[in-house]
């Protein structure tokens, strides 16, 4: 019995058109936003049996715009909130490197789990809380198709910790707004990759 996984980032953001770092701060989406996840929703229609999301306003919007019109009840779950990026939530990549040079070094090149300056303190431990929910989802929700709407950190820290990627594979991975990429699962639980940052539905 085989159990599929949509992971879906969000539509875009303000914070996403400034290049900012968003973390934890419950930024809406833009009508751009709003936009793609009805792009999204016409793309995935009829296509998943049950949709968890992250309650932050930004991932919580697009999801519901998917479950409603699928008729679907959306579940929310704390553990998919985006990767808490404490003291750099608010800022653009280039005012973290002149900020935090040391840290951001070690971020930016993988060392040391990604480091991050507060928060959630490493995307390492942003991988172990993403490959546990994640996991505890699928077994909930056996031989099912499964949308699961996010962030692109969140989701990137997912990939890391189910497949046992190395830490610099964080910044290597595209994550593109309402992208799906999709995983199944066997029965035993081992996850197989299948598709990656597909936006497909915003070229229509």
């Amino acid at each position: 019995m085989k159990t599929t996984v949509l992971l879906i980032r969000h539509g875009k953001t303000e914070w996403n058109n400034f290049g900012k770092i968003q973390g934890c701060q419950d930024i809406d989406l833009t009508e751009e936003g709003l936009l793609q996840a009805d792009a999204l929703k016409e793309r995935l229609k009829d296509g998943f049996d049950c949709i968890y999301s992250s309650p932050l306003i930004r991932a919580n919007k697009t999801a519901k715009i998917l479950a409603d019109y699928n008729q679907k009840e959306l579940h929310l779950e704390d553990e998919l909130k985006e990767v808490n990026y404490g003291d750099w939530q608010g800022l653009t990549y280039k005012e973290i490197e002149e900020n935090y040079p040391e840290l951001y070094h070690k971020w930016h090149n993988g060392l040391e789990e990604c480091p991050i300056s507060g928060g959630e303190l490493s995307i390492g431990n942003a991988a172990l809380r993403a490959k546990k929910c994640i996991l505890n989802i699928v077994s909930k929700n056996k031989g099912s198709t499964i949308a699961i709407v996010a962030h692109g950190g969140i989701i990137k820290a997912a990939l890391i910790g189910i497949f046992s990627l190395g830490f610099n594979m964080y910044h290597k991975i595209a994550m593109d707004n309402t992208s799906i990429t999709k995983l199944v699962f066997d029965t035993d639980l081992k996850p197989f990759l299948i598709t990656l940052n597909d936006t497909c539905h915003l070229n229509e």
